[in-house]
Order: structure tokens, then C-alpha cells, then sequence
């Protein structure tokens, strides 16, 4: 059985092959966030492109590394578009990362995400635990779970310490009935490929008083996965998110400023990303 010590240890290897891969994403995101996901991207490493013209989406996806789909301001040319490049990526072997955003709150998310995760290969998931709770239900893991709170998590659901087993024993399932790998982020994430779950702790909660920095880590995830396999760069974009989120909340405690500063600390922070830092400061819990 792999230990975490074997896990953290390869986060230096990781987060290099992705600079020096510098894998070009394609995000088909939401226009909330759009800004700040190109820009965490280039900030971590990867090349990002915002294109979500049905017209053009394809012919993206051929010299693109990686898709990431965010179904956050979901419209039907942006669903047109989501499935044509899904389609083509298949065809390519280019990973897709979903973020199913706000998934649970109507039925045009609910049809759009249990679209794509049945009718195309996808290498990665991140939601909130609601989130990745809902796609357990629509796919008869589990018999019920809560209403989301708009695109939040439900109260009910924030992974705690109490809840945190049953939670990563939701997931593995998951993973391994859609052959992806789930990220459910919150004050404590969980991690799994169906095979090896782990608990990942750390991150500010300061992180959800901004748009986007769930999109952002979407974002992160997709072109991680697009340098590296799906487990080890999922693994790296939540790491690096969560450092970047404590030390751009240190910024903001030494100066007393609030989250505007907060968002662009946060993006310094990914660009200064330390990998022997995140694998001397990184917990993580096998579970």
C-alpha cells in the first residue's frame, strides 16, 4: 500500500514537468471567473485559452493539452460547445477536468453534468463535497444528499473531522464507478482515484470570501492534469492552492486589508510556488 510520505515526495517532479511542459488549457468557464482562472494558471505554470465558440472549440482542443469545463454560467451554445470539445478530446487523448458548479440546483446542470461524465472519459473532477454528493446520487452511488446552497456547499455537508470517512468512502465510490479522479474541496479536501483516497488539510477561510477561487482551482487541476497524470496533478494544484491561500491570508493580517488584496495575493502567491516547501509543510491523511 503507498504511504504519504511516497505521495508528497513527488510534488517536486510534478510541479516541473508542468513549467516545463507548460501545458496550453482550454477552459470553457464561466464568465464570473474567467479572469482569474487564466491568470492562475499562468501563475502556476500552465498557458491558458478561454474559448467557448462552438465554431472553434475543436479545432482548439486539437493543439490544446488539457480542457477544463465549468458549467458555472452554463448556456446552451456554452453546453453546444462543451460537448463538441468533449467529443474531440476523446479523440485526442486530451484529459478533461469537469467542475461542476452549482450542480443539484436545476435541471440544466444536473442534464449537462451527467452528460458528460456518461458519455466521455474525463480524467478529473473538483466540486465541493454537495457538489460531488450530487453526481453520487445521479449516478445511484448514494439514494440522497442535500440541496446545494446556490453554488456553495450545504451546511450540512462541510467535511469536519466527524464526517470525514463516510465522506471519503462517497468518493472512492464514485471515483472508481466513473474511472476519474474527485477532488471535494472544503476546509478539509478529500482526494481519490477510486484506488488511493487521502485527506488533504490546509488552505485559509478566507479562500471562499472571493469569486473564484473554486473555479481557479478547477482551472489548476485541468492544466496539472494536462502536464502530468490525473492523481499526482490534481494533488499538486490543491497543494499549491492552499499555500497560496495561507500565505496571501498572512498579506492581509500583517497589513489589516481585506479580500481584494486577498485575490491578488493569492495569485503571487501561485507564482511563487515553493515545491520543497509544499513537501515539508503539506498534511495529508490516508484514509
Amino acid at each position: 500500500m503507498i504511504n504519504k510520505n511516497e505521495i508528497i515526495e513527488k510534488i517536486p517532479d510534478t510541479l516541473n514537468k508542468l513549467k516545463e511542459k507548460t501545458p496550453l488549457t482550454q477552459c470553457i468557464t464561466n464568465f464570473v471567473t474567467v479572469n482569474d482562472c487564466a491568470n492562475a494558471i499562468l501563475a502556476l505554470g500552465g498557458s491558458p485559452i478561454m474559448a467557448d465558440d462552438p465554431q472553434e472549440v475543436a479545432e482548439i482542443v486539437n493543439i490544446a493539452d488539457a480542457l477544463v469545463i465549468n458549467i458555472g454560467t452554463v448556456r446552451r451554445e456554452q453546453i453546444d460547445a462543451m460537448e463538441i470539445s468533449s467529443a474531440q478530446a476523446n479523440k485526442t487523448n486530451t484529459p478533461i477536468t469537469i467542475d461542476p458548479v452549482g450542480v443539484g440546483i436545476s435541471n440544466v446542470r444536473n442534464e449537462t453534468t451527467l452528460n458528460l461524465i456518461e458519455n466521455y472519459d474525463i480524467a478529473a473532477i473538483r466540486g465541493n463535497i454537495t457538489e460531488i454528493k450530487t453526481i453520487s446520487k445521479l449516478i445511484n452511488v448514494i439514494d440522497d444528499t442535500n440541496t446545494a446552497k446556490g453554488v456553495d456547499v450545504c451546511d450540512d455537508d462541510i467535511i469536519t473531522e466527524e464526517n470525514l470517512k463516510a465522506n471519503g468512502d462517497i468518493i472512492a465510490k464514485t471515483a472508481e464507478k466513473l474511472n476519474t479522479v474527485i477532488l471535494a474541496s472544503g476546509p478539509i479536501d478529500i482526494l481519490s482515484d477510486g484506488k488511493t483516497t487521502i485527506a488533504i488539510y490546509g488552505g485559509d477561510e478566507m479562500m471562499p470570501l472571493i469569486t473564484g477561487s473554486g473555479c481557479m482551482l478547477s482551472s489548476l487541476v485541468g492544466s496539472c492534469v494536462g502536464a502530468v497524470d490525473a492523481f499526482d496533478g490534481t494533488l499538486l494544484a490543491i497543494l499549491a492552492m492552499n499555500k497560496a491561500g495561507e500565505k496571501a491570508r498572512a498579506k492581509v493580517n500583517e497589513n489589516n486589508l481585506g479580500t481584494g488584496s486577498f485575490r491578488t495575493f493569492l495569485i503571487d502567491a501561485l507564482y511563487n510556488t515553493d515545491a520543497e516547501e509544499l513537501v515539508k509543510e503539506s498534511k495529508i491523511e490516508i484514509l
